[in-house]
């Protein structure tokens, strides 16, 4: 599909440049001393294919207007600024491209869905180097397909959920690109509802209120090369089947409802090559089944694995485990999970005949996590001589951890 839009986009170039050359295409340009100061008038100007340079300047507008293909580019400093006056720019046309602007103060309210860009019942948009600063949402995605979100800086500097909306967001939406971003302080990063086949790649979402991803009822899509850092919440991924989250970073996301990833009814999915860091939980799962979670890397995390009863069929296999206070919880005596080959810090074990594996089973549920799920406060006594008896002695007779949660295989050097 994506190549079919590059074809597509390639052929509409060489259109335009044609058109241009008959002089049947134009530039419009916009300057504050200019005929035309005003990028409204400029876009009621323009007509389908032609090309609105707006020259560097502040101009205090909103609700512009997209209604035909063009494409829009800021030259030097341009500023956009919606004075909270509802949407700053309204893209309903295909094939809009909106490049070097800064698009700034859209209007915060309980009740409008306000965006410094709002993109509707639109294909083939692209959204490319622009900044956006004090919106409410900064970037509004609803019922389009085919766009590409490239190359944006977002932030907002709200400290309640209730007055920020989301940097990015997507609602009933198809073969979204997403690549490159930068975005903060907003509610979440990163939502997605009922979104089918998007690409999340090489973006960094930081210090946002809830989550640096918010995700629902979006299938087929794939996160890559991701970095999720600070987020009040960390990451949610719900409700959802055949998701790819590949060699992302889950970093420093602290507190009691924190997590690197929560994945919550998540199916037929792929977790493979994340870095799980310094998180209060790396990996929470739960209702979640036949998902393959491979080569992640879960170091100095509080829990790295927290893996309630109701997930059933899921794969652990080669993943390192490093220097995490708890390596998996659980709260049920059964395992429906498998884990075999990981590598795991805490490992007390031994390798006879040097095969690289280890010669009894690893059993990474501590008693003492059980403890703490119960009596919080008793974890003042991590690093006790008590608890580490304890622990030892359920290790050799199992009575309170699940017996079959075992890695039978255990690796004695990291996977590389």
């Amino acid at each position: 599909m994506w190549a079919n839009n590059k074809i597509t986009g390639l052929l509409l170039v060489l259109l335009l440049a044609f058109l241009t050359q008959q002089g049947w295409a134009t530039q419009i340009t916009v300057s504050k001393n200019g005929s035309i100061s005003s990028i409204k008038e400029g876009v009621d100007r323009a007509e389908p294919g032609d090309t609105l340079i707006i020259k560097e300047g502040r101009y205090e507008e909103h609700s512009i207007t997209v209604d035909k293909q063009m494409t829009i580019l800021g030259e030097g400093n341009v500023q956009i600024d919606g004075n909270r006056q509802g949407f700053v720019i309204i893209i309903r046309a295909d094939d809009v491209t909106l490049k070097n602007v800064e698009v700034m103060h859209a209007s915060t309210s309980f009740m409008e869905d306000y965006a410094g860009i709002l993109v509707k019942e639109t294909d083939g948009a692209v959204i490319e180097n622009v900044t956006l600063t004090d919106n409410y949402f900064g970037i509004y995605l609803a019922k389009s397909s085919n766009a590409l979100i490239k190359n944006n800086h977002i932030t907002a500097s709200m400290k309640r959920e209730t007055q920020s909306g989301n940097a990015i967001h997507l609602w009933y939406s198809k073969d979204i690109r997403i690549e490159d971003n930068y975005m903060k302080g907003h509610r979440d990063g990163l939502y997605f509802e009922f979104v089918d086949g998007a690409t999340i790649k090489g973006n960094l979402s930081e210090e946002n209120i809830r989550y640096g991803i918010h995700f629902m009822y979006s299938d087929n899509c794939r996160y890559e090369d991701n970095t999720f850092r600070d987020n009040g919440g960390g990451v949610a991924v719900m409700y959802t089947s055949n998701v790819e989250i590949i060699n992302n970073r889950f970093e420093d996301n602290w507190g009691s409802s924190a997590y690197g990833l929560l994945l919550k009814e998540i199916n037929r999915s792929k977790i493979v090559g994340n870095e799980f860091y310094n998180n209060s939980v790396g990996l929470y799962i739960e209702a979640t089944s036949r998902n393959e979670i491979r080569h992640n890397t879960f170091h100095q995390n509080g829990w790295a694995v927290k893996l309630m009863a109701n997930s059933t069929d899921n794969m652990f296999t080669e993943n390192n485990f490093i220097a995490n206070s708890f390596e998996v919880a659980t709260n049920s005596m059964k395992n429906y999970n498998e884990f075999n080959n990981n590598y795991w810090s805490h490992y007390e074990g031994y390798d006879l005949d040097r095969d690289g594996i280890g010669d009894v089973p690893h059993r990474p549920v501590r008693l003492f996590s059980i403890l703490v799920e119960k009596q919080p406060q008793s974890l003042l006594l991590l690093r006790s001589l008590l608890i580490d008896i304890l622990d030892a002695a359920e290790r050799i007779m199992p009575v309170l951890t699940p017996e079959t949660l075992v890695d039978s295989q255990p690796k004695m050097t990291k996977v590389s």
